[in-house]
């Protein structure tokens, strides 16, 4: 079992790039180690600076870093960036398009028993909301170093959500076929199947997981890692529509404004399919570890593969 964080995955990778490029530049919110980055400010702490508790000058002092020239990679839970600093966000970041990374830490209900203050299920539809700002969820420690080696090589804002905990690798050290803005098929690609599955970010794995459990079941199903949530790959997504009866999609967020809402957005626009959201509910969620919560609300492997099997009896042929 793995037990390395994506958040772990992100500093490598960005110890890495230090190593050679004096321009990048890591920031925090007094969470060097709850972002994994403290290898980072004792390596480097030339390149490393801590604003405190203060989200908000966090974002906007990364973005006058970027204004510069300086590659800023600004880390705070991703609870208070999404919503404490949205303003700044908007307008020092995305409105002036400048190049800030936004690493949001322990998103989703990656903080469990803390509460609804500090979870963060409703920041891929505020973030996808701000023109400029694109929106990464991957989903192991493979694929999120890949993320950041590619968004280390351009000029524009992002902002990327990774959860606390280690989860299981879906790939490997030199088997993710990763490229930027496209969404990778794990299963089912150009074949025709009784349901497509589209998940991002956590969730990736355990809707892969669901699709074992169909296929015991005599269900055929594709699985696509929709880690791009902003530009969603829409060839992929309607490929995967066209192959199929119906659509489950699979996210850690709210049921409105995710990767449910712009699948279904893009599905009915270019070829019509039942198309079934599973979320987070629209209420404060229960207590508990991510796995609870997982597990209560359906979006576990079993649960996965329950909802499934519910969308298909419903979809026509």
């Amino acid at each position: 079992m793995n037990k390395i964080p994506n958040r772990q995955a992100i500093c490598e990778a960005l110890l890495a790039q230090a190593a050679h490029d004096k321009e990048l530049f890591v920031l925090c919110s007094d969470s060097r180690g709850s972002a994994s980055l403290a290898p980072f400010a004792e390596r480097y702490p030339a390149q490393f600076i801590e604003m405190g508790i203060a989200e908000q000058n966090l974002v906007s002092v990364a973005a006058g870093m970027a204004a510069c020239g300086k590659k800023a990679f600004a880390a705070s839970p991703a609870c208070f960036l999404s919503t404490r600093s949205y303003e700044q966000v908007k307008v020092d970041c995305a409105y002036s398009n400048t190049n800030v990374k936004l690493i949001g830490i322990s998103g989703g209900v990656s903080y469990g028993a803390l509460g609804m203050s500090h979870h963060s299920a409703q920041d891929i539809a505020a973030m996808s909301a701000l023109p400029n700002i694109r929106v990464y969820l991957p989903s192991d420690r493979h694929e999120t170093r890949q993320l950041i080696e590619a968004l280390l090589l351009d000029e524009k804002p992002a902002y990327i959500r990774v959860g606390r905990n280690p989860v299981e690798d879906i790939y490997s050290e030199t088997g993710c076929p990763f490229t930027i803005d496209k969404a990778i098929w794990l299963s089912g690609e150009g074949k025709k199947v009784d349901i497509a599955l589209i998940a991002c970010g956590e969730l990736v794995k355990p809707a892969l997981d669901a699709a074992g459990i169909l296929e015991q079941k005599g269900i055929s199903a594709s699985v696509l890692d929709m880690y791009c949530v902003k530009p969603l790959d829409r060839q992929a997504v309607i490929q995967a529509a066209e192959n199929a009866r119906a659509v489950l999609t699979v996210e850690e967020h709210s049921p409105f404004g995710g990767l449910g809402s712009m699948v279904a957005q893009a599905v009915g626009e270019a070829c019509p399919r039942r198309v079934k959201n599973l979320a987070l509910p629209d209420s404060p969620v229960i207590t508990g570890s991510s796995g609870e919560v997982f597990s209560h609300y359906g979006l576990d492997k079993a649960g996965i593969a329950r909802a499934a099997e519910e969308v298909i009896a419903c979809a026509a042929y």
